[in-house]
């Protein structure tokens, strides 16, 4: 569960020029059908900051004082600048249900404004939206912080949720809510693959972060009203990662997109990760040690931040 992206900025060494040019190794196995880019640029880039913070005001990827900064990652898994750091906050130690609804608002209306930016391109297909917070998920930068990819097709796992999935919010059984903010609705999905697995979508039929009906304000509290009650949940810092599926932005007609933020926390007791396990892995089928409605009912127990 390494972190695609996890070593931003924190070396003046410039990524390798083939990958910088677009030029990418996408392999396919012919056995399992999985794709895979090989980068192997990616393999020098340095694990930790040699010396302070890249994200903090001054820093290497933050000279100058900011409320929320997006930029190109120095060590891209995709070329052409289609890969990209979000930072939520110049504090280090800040969480981000800690930003509270505005702060959080920032967030959320850069990753829509990034989306539109990025998926104007004719060499963009796809805009993802994701964050891995904490060690466990590979992160080694613990300024609060998440990451764009910008791809030239749309990748197998929305674009199946495109062709076959059906996202209806408003079906979600009362026992399974966790949150309601806005139009948004947060629920621990009924076949959860991960302990404490959440959901949150509108209840409108919005495709994309860049809709002009999307509630970005209501998405902003939802997800401080979730994370908040994640880091609650063990009293302490939940690892998890955070994705966004939405409307691709290849000029198709997708009259079924839907936007869905997926949050998959790590933990399923204090201080006991979640492995995914051979078994699983092996034959695509996953075995929950928490039952969702359980897990539901105990999000909704905790307190959600006042918004």
């Amino acid at each position: 569960m390494a972190d695609a992206g996890i070593d931003e900025g924190t070396d003046d060494t410039p990524a390798d020029p083939a990958v910088g040019t677009g030029s990418a190794d996408l392999r396919v196995d012919h056995l399992t059908g999985a794709t895979t880019v090989v980068v192997g640029s990616r393999q020098g880039r340095p694990n930790l900051p040699a010396s302070g913070c890249p994200f903090c005001v001054g820093g290497l990827e933050a000279p100058e004082p900011y409320e929320v900064r997006s930029f190109p990652n120095r060590w891209p898994a995709l070329g052409d600048e289609r890969c990209e750091v979000v930072l939520y906050t110049p504090d280090h130690d800040q969480t981000f249900w800690g930003l509270g609804p505005d702060g959080a608002e920032r967030v959320v209306r850069l990753w829509a404004d990034r989306t539109r930016m990025l998926g104007a391109r004719d060499d963009v297909d796809y805009v993802l939206v994701f964050e891995n917070r904490g060690p466990e998920v590979g992160a080694t930068i613990a300024h609060p912080h998440g990451q764009i990819y910008a791809y030239d097709r749309i990748p197998p796992v929305p674009l199946r949720s495109l062709v076959d999935g059906v996202l209806r919010p408003d079906s979600v059984p009362d026992d399974l809510v966790v949150a309601r903010r806005g139009d948004w609705l947060a629920w621990v999905p009924e076949a959860a693959t991960w302990p404490y697995e959440i959901r949150i979508a509108p209840v409108a039929p919005v495709g994309a972060l860049t809709d002009p009906d999307c509630d970005l304000c209501g998405l902003a509290e939802v997800l401080v009203d979730v994370l908040a009650r994640l880091d609650q949940r063990f009293d302490a810092p939940m690892p998890y990662m955070l994705w966004i599926h939405q409307r691709p932005t290849d000029g198709g007609d997708w009259p079924g997109a839907r936007v869905c933020v997926f949050i998959t926390p790590l933990l399923r007791a204090a201080g006991t990760p979640r492995f995914v396990a051979a078994a699983e892995l092996g034959a695509g089928i996953f075995f929950n040690p928490v039952v969702p409605s359980v897990a539901a009912a105990e999000l909704r127990a905790l307190r959600g931040v006042p918004t």
